[in-house]
Parts: structure tokens; sequence; C-alpha cells
């Protein structure tokens, strides 16, 4: 079958895996569904004293987090090894494309660290195979993407860690850095925490807070912070693995302090400057600019009002007079500029309408050949 893929290459030439066996084969885009893993050998895929890891994740700021433990793991002296990656199914990121692993997985393919990838963490399969193959010492989560149940997170000997990009208790949950820079925090952090059954709840191990540029956006701050993170948290594992560093010693987080972080939805990224200050607009798109990124209606005199993307702006230091009328700065590299309907002013230096390319304010404003561009409130 066309989609067949057989994930053997990097395991037959690793010596902490050439015991593997039964490789499954993932003939149809549903396959990839199950466990795809094949059972280590007792005693012959760790190094004598060291301590078993397991890591966690997915994107590709996880699979930066992979790249540095694995190299950490990989110098003279480290008491631990990386035995097992688990990340989310392969999957087509297109409609026409091969069935592929995710950016975690492909790093662990390229490492020749074995991989799981069940389809739910609290699949009975997997939680057996990690119990009696993997046998974790500790787990290591970064933006996995997944609830870890409590038949898993008692499983590790030293507990489960996980790399948060917030200052926690602040931000719990899906979206962190979004939610952080849509509220204009500044500065910003990330925490080393242990997982317990209650979302991003458990007692914080390391933090370390960063000021940031008040242009940063969320494609450039989630790096950071999980790089940051990373770094923190390669630091205390050896005091993870000796026992030194546990749940009774990290720090409770305060519950009073609690914010939450909730998933975006793409019907939060219209900007509404009729009821939004140039501030909140722009913050707004600081936070959603790797995903949904955010737009606003515009309409040239009398036409059909148009959406059009924003995807970089600034806030001027000066108000005026409310406007819903659209006009380009004195300055040759001025931007568009937008007034609020508190007078504060949101300026534009590209934008894309839609079924258009992306293009710079001189260029909008010689193609509107003395039409009259506003902002708009869209009908419901």
């Amino acid at each position: 079958m066309s989609d067949v893929i057989i994930l053997a290459r990097a395991f037959s030439n690793c010596v902490r895996c050439r015991n593997f066996h039964n490789i499954q084969r993932l003939s149809s885009p549903r396959s990839h569904s199950r466990i795809f893993f094949s059972s280590f050998s007792d005693g012959e895929n760790t190094t004598a004293g060291k301590k078993r890891v397991v890591f966690l994740g997915t994107p590709e700021v996880a699979a930066q987090c992979l790249r540095d433990i694995y190299k950490d793991s990989m110098k003279g002296g480290s008491p631990y090894e990386l035995v097992s990656v688990i990340t989310q199914p392969p999957k087509r990121r297109t409609r026409k494309s091969k069935i592929t692993h995710t950016p975690v997985g492909l790093v662990a393919d390229e490492l020749g660290i074995p991989i799981l990838f069940p389809e739910k963490a609290r699949d009975a399969s997997f939680l057996d195979d990690l119990e009696n193959n993997v046998r974790p010492d500790l787990c290591i989560t970064a933006a996995y993407g997944q609830y870890l149940p409590k038949r898993f997170l008692a499983t590790p000997t030293y507990g489960t860690v996980n790399i948060h990009p917030s200052i926690l208790p602040r931000w719990r949950g899906a979206s962190p850095v979004q939610r952080s820079l849509e509220a204009g925090d500044n500065p910003v952090g990330v925490s080393v925490l242990f997982t317990v059954s209650k979302m991003d709840a458990g007692p914080i191990i390391v933090q370390e807070k960063i000021e940031i540029d008040k242009d940063d956006q969320a494609a450039t701050v989630l790096p950071l912070l999980f790089n940051i993170g990373t770094k923190r948290l390669i630091k205390i594992l050896p005091d993870l693995l000796n026992g030194n560093t546990t749940m009774e010693t990290a720090k409770d987080q305060d519950e009073c302090l609690v914010k939450e972080a909730s998933m975006i939805g793409a019907d939060e990224a219209e900007l509404k400057l009729w009821e939004e200050s140039a501030l909140t607009c722009h913050n707004r798109m600081r936070g959603f600019s790797m995903w949904p990124g955010t737009f606003l209606y515009l309409q040239l005199d009398d036409e059909k009002p148009m959406r059009v993307k924003i995807a970089k702006a600034r806030v001027l230091d000066e108000v005026t007079e409310p406007t819903q009328v659209i006009e380009k700065g004195p300055g040759k590299k001025d931007g568009l500029r937008f007034v609020c309907a508190d007078g504060s002013i949101l300026e534009v230096p590209r934008l894309q309408p839609t079924t258009r390319n992306e293009m710079d304010a001189k260029s909008f404003v010689n193609g509107l050949q003395g039409r009259t561009a506003r902002w708009v409130i869209p009908a419901v």
C-alpha cells in the first residue's frame, strides 16, 4: 500500500535499540492511531547505573527541547539516558501528503530513540508497555498535548516534570504564551513543575522571568521560553534523579493567583477598533501571531467591506480625534494609521486583503486611486 511506513532504519543502527522487533506498518490513514513501538529487551538498552528518562512532546519547540536534553544525556558522566520518546500519532500535514511524524517524532527518529505514539495516553496497551518495558525513572513533558492519567503519573520512579511557558500559577492551560502577550504581561516567564492530575497545578521546582520588547510576538517568545526552561531543567536533573528534589521540596502554587489560559478560538481574532484601544489590539496581534492571526474589515468608498489580515503593528505615543478614515503617516517609512474609538493610534506597516498578496502601506495607498479607506464594523 502507498502509505506504508516502516520506521526501522534508525533503530537498526542504534546499539541501545538493537533488539527492537515487531515493527508495525502503517497501511492506512487510521492505523497510526495505534501504538507504533517495539518492546525493549530487559537489561540491554540502558547503560549500567544510568537512570531511564522518557521525553514527551509534539511541536517544533518541543523538538528543540528534545535535542538539548539528548545532547546533555550524551555528555560524559551524565546520570541518565533517554530511553524513549512519546509523541502524538503521525498524520498527513496536507490532504495529499504522506503520513509523517510530528516534529518531535522526526527528531527522535533522527537520534535513534525509540518512539511511542498512542492515540490516547490512557490506552491500556500503551500504559502496559510503559510499565513493563520502558520502565522510566523520570518523564519530561514539553507541549505534549494530551492529558496524562493517574496510572501514567504513577509509573516513573521520580515522577513527571513539565516545562510550562508561563509564570505559574498565572496562565494555566493550553495557550499560556498567547494569553500572556494578549494581556500585555511583562515580564513573562517559564516554570518547571511536577505534573499532577490537575492541569498545570503541580508544585513548582524552578521559575525564571524575563523582560521582553513591547513588540515581541508569540512566534519568538514561545521558543525563547522553552529554551530557557530546558536549560533550567537540565541543571536540576541530577537532583531530580537522585531524589533530592521531590514533590515535597518543590513549592506549592497559590490557588488564589490562578489565571486560566484557555485555548484560542478563531472567533477571537477580530480587532474591534470601535470598542478596543490600540494597545489592546496590538497585544492580541502579538499573542495570536502564530495562529489564528488577526484581522479587521475595511471599506473603500461605498464598495463591499473586505477582510484584511494584520500581521504586524505598533502603538503610537499620541492620540487624536476618533475617526474611521485610514491614512498613511507623513514619513516615508510610516505605516497606515488606524484610529481607535478612544483616539489611540495603531500603525500598520503591512497588511493583506483577502485573496491578495501581503503589501506595504505605500502600495496599499497607491492602489486606492482616489478612494477613501475606512475601517468598519462588520454586519452581523
